[in-house]
């Protein structure tokens, strides 16, 4: 999702499961030569910058040491992108799931478990694997291609969408989606102007794990959508951390097991690792409220501004040296969110009437007819 976001879905670097890395910073990485790769280079903190050149640097090393080129390398705990993932869901987990539990009750949260626990682990899955593809893809090609080939979730969205709910999509909308994706092109080519790309390792394997990731992406926002205009939002959120958590568990142990005996853990590390949990629990709550109120393309066209926001930071914390472009893309973004919306409604995106489910008594009778957990 919000993507994830990603991640899902949703901002600039750093961030572990980032829809959209930096694309502002002033200078290209410069990556290491293979007869380095023995010894990791250092993390840099001292500015947003230096953080992304190091940790580009960093997965340059990864890359030789899985070519056979290094012998050893001293692990770093932000370096391990699977692992740190767990901690968003983990949260989501242990804030909704006990809510719901409260809600429906034990009994009630069991039988959930046993009717439709499948379809929330089928979205978790999905949720999951997007996040680790994109990431993925960031290693392997080139920022702009992770940038245009991303947009890719917007009509996969859509899709979907018209698969679950059958929405009347009118032309404005599409000329709103047009609109917004050719913001995108202006972004990405004021990047290409201003030489602000890295080298491909390996373009087509990127490219593929970007096209995969922005699938994932895709499907499981309008999934998601489909869920919460149905059922209570702490019900679906709370499977999704909870199965979520699980499944990203497994694949960090399979994947970084080793990485995590070697991690060193400081204090920087740990203040990114909160700030971005803390970031990703609130995308992932407040992302089904705009499912709700609009519609996940919606959301999906959202995110094209993300990086003009992140740059905003970037102007008064690190005094970056904006390009004339950005302003007019952002410009014709909000334009095609506005058009968008401009003739339809909302509610004609899908219906909307969030219920517990039926097999799901009421946790008391309190005199009032209202279904637990229909907000």
């Amino acid at each position: 999702m919000p993507s994830s976001p990603d991640l899902r879905k949703s901002s600039t670097s750093p961030q572990f499961d980032s829809k959209s890395k930096s694309s502002y910073i002033d200078d290209a990485p410069e990556l290491l030569d293979a007869s380095t790769a023995a010894q990791r280079p250092p993390i840099d903190y001292s500015s947003a910058g230096a953080l992304v050149r190091s940790r580009v640097a960093v997965h340059y090393v990864h890359e030789c040491d899985d070519d056979g080129a290094g012998e050893s390398r001293v692990g770093s705990a932000d370096d391990a992108d699977v692992f740190l993932v767990s901690f968003k869901y983990f949260s989501l987990f242990v804030i909704y799931t006990p809510y719901t539990i409260y809600q429906y009750g034990f009994k009630g949260w069991g039988k959930m478990i046993l009717r439709d626990g499948w379809k929330y682990f089928f979205l978790a899955a999905c949720d999951v694997e997007g996040n680790f593809l994109v990431v993925k893809a960031y290693d392997y090609t080139t920022l702009l291609s992770c940038m245009l080939l991303d947009a890719w979730a917007i009509p996969v969205c859509l899709f979907f969408c018209w698969v679950y709910m059958r929405p009347q999509y009118r032309w404005t909308q599409i000329l709103g989606i047009v609109v917004c994706v050719a913001g995108l092109g202006m972004l990405v080519a004021s990047d290409e102007i201003t030489d602000k790309d890295w080298p491909a390792l390996s373009r087509g394997k990127g490219d593929a794990f970007m096209i995969a990731g922005a699938t994932l992406y895709g499907f499981t926002n309008a999934t998601e959508e489909f869920f919460v205009r149905k059922r209570p939002l702490y019900e679906v959120v709370g499977q999704l951390g909870m199965w979520g958590t699980l499944i990203n568990g497994i694949q960090a142990a399979g994947l970084e097991h080793n990485l995590m005996k070697t991690a060193t853990w400081n204090g920087a590390t740990i203040g990114i690792l909160v700030a971005y949990t803390a970031a990703m629990f609130i995308l992932y709550t407040v992302a089904p409220i705009l499912y709700r109120m609009a519609s996940s393309a919606y959301y999906n066209l959202s995110l094209l501004s993300s990086d003009f926001y992140g740059l905003l930071f970037g102007l008064f914390l690190y005094h970056y040296h904006v390009y004339w472009l950005y302003f007019i893309a952002f410009f014709i973004v909000i334009v095609g969110l506005v058009i968008y919306f401009w003739a339809a409604t909302p509610e004609e995106q899908g219906k909307l009437d969030p219920r517990a489910p039926e097999y799901v008594e009421r946790r008391r009778d309190d005199g009032n007819n209202r279904v637990a957990g229909q907000v």
